[in-house]
């Protein structure tokens, strides 16, 4: 293999961990906004909360617990872990 195709590899993974990164990044922040109660009505906030709903569609609401807390720590951090780390065994993939 050509040192030029393993350089473009090599930015290939990068890529990909570092948009994992942001993903589980937006999830994370809005757990943290949610649990310290963020201001519903900032557009900031309501920007992070539609991007981590997306985000975590397929998580969402899928575990039942009594607290809406619990709910949304479980939901949204489930799909934060799992960008993690399909995001870098998929980067990791890429560069080797």
């Amino acid at each position: 293999m050509s040192p030029r195709s393993r350089n473009g590899s090599h930015s290939a993974g990068r890529v990909i961990a570092i948009v994992a990164d942001i993903m589980a990044f937006i999830l994370g922040l809005w757990i943290l906004m949610y649990l310290l109660d963020a201001n519903q009505g900032n557009s900031f906030v309501q920007f992070i909360h539609d991007s981590a709903r997306w985000l975590a569609g397929w998580s969402h609401d899928l575990f039942t617990f009594d607290e809406q807390w619990a709910r949304v720590v479980a939901g949204y951090g489930l799909a934060a872990v799992v960008y993690l780390f399909i995001g870098h065994a998929i980067a990791n993939r890429v560069r080797s």
